[in-house]
């Protein structure tokens, strides 16, 4: 298990990292960091964010799990601080997963929280 981020808050598991690390990888692209963001919308209220982004925010927090660099801007951290990216990858589900103790309540997809 990864330690703890420090300047996100957010902890991105070797699972996590090494996929986002493999896409990158098939894009051919260094440039990029894994952001993720909390917006208002769905169902819950607010919504995750989850994507690659060549942007640099005013405010960005930013760390680095195994070569991936992931960006949180400074209104996602509060919602955001203790939460663990992790990936999946079996018959059941695939895909990238957001565990995160800040959420009150979710909606039956998993993608918005409150």
């Amino acid at each position: 298990m990864t330690a703890p981020a420090s300047a996100t808050g957010v902890t991105l598991t070797d699972a996590a990292a090494a996929k986002a690390k493999a896409l990158l990888d098939q894009e051919g692209r260094n440039d990029l960091s894994l952001r993720i963001a909390v917006q208002p919308g769905g169902c819950a209220g607010l919504r995750y964010q989850l994507y690659f982004d060549d942007r640099s925010l005013d405010g960005d927090k930013v760390d680095e799990v195994g070569g991936v660099k992931f960006v949180v801007d400074k209104m996602s951290v509060p919602y955001l601080t203790g939460a663990t990216i992790d990936f999946s990858d079996t018959i059941e589900a695939q895909g990238f997963t957001i565990d995160n103790p800040n959420a009150g309540g979710s909606c039956a997809c998993g993608d918005s929280f409150n």
